[in-house]
């Protein structure tokens, strides 16, 4: 399973697309978290 992953091309773009929206997601709640925090 791991090294089909790693050999196949098209795996690695599902892989890292899923990396970035993970990323995006992250980054967003950490400024909304932030914000909310200067409020208080």
């Amino acid at each position: 399973m791991i090294d089909l992953l790693l050999s196949d091309p098209v795996a690695w773009g599902s892989v890292l697309g899923i990396f970035v929206v993970i990323a995006i997601c992250a980054y967003y709640v950490y400024l909304f978290l932030n914000n909310v925090h200067e409020d208080k």
